[in-house]
């Protein structure tokens, strides 16, 4: 994982339980940008939050993408309102992932792990 960039503990919310997940806070356009790419590996609990100025509409694409990720698409209030997986595309042919709704935030986490972990649309998300 890429040492530059700031790491935060958020949790997520799904009735009674609570999920921990370690992210990197992509909140800059060239950190949003380069995301995941290139990455080998992600540690099981860890994950990358991208934070918007304001809520946005459009997918996600895995250009130089190495590992198959699962994002959730997040509302402003933290609420979990998509979660899609996406597979690795080394190509300039990469389809977009796109929520087909607005969303303020967005996490990738390995592929599997919010199902895993019993995470769902609906769940939220506490950033602090």
């Amino acid at each position: 994982m890429n040492n530059r960039m700031k790491t935060k503990l958020i949790y997520i919310i799904s009735g009674k339980r609570k999920t921990k997940l370690t992210v990197q806070v992509a909140d800059t356009q060239g950190k949003i940008e380069k995301g995941l790419m290139l990455v080998e590996k992600l540690p099981e609990n860890e994950g990358m939050l991208f934070v918007f100025s304001r809520k946005i509409y459009g997918g996600f694409w895995m250009k130089d993408t190495l590992i198959p990720l699962s994002i959730a698409f997040v509302d402003s209030d933290g609420e979990i309102l998509n979660i899609l997986d996406m597979e690795p595309c080394k190509g300039n042919e990469c389809p977009i992932y796109d929520p087909k709704l607005s969303y303020r935030y967005a996490i990738e986490v390995n592929i599997g792990w919010f199902e895993k972990n019993r995470i769902k649309e609906g769940d939220y998300v506490k950033f602090n």
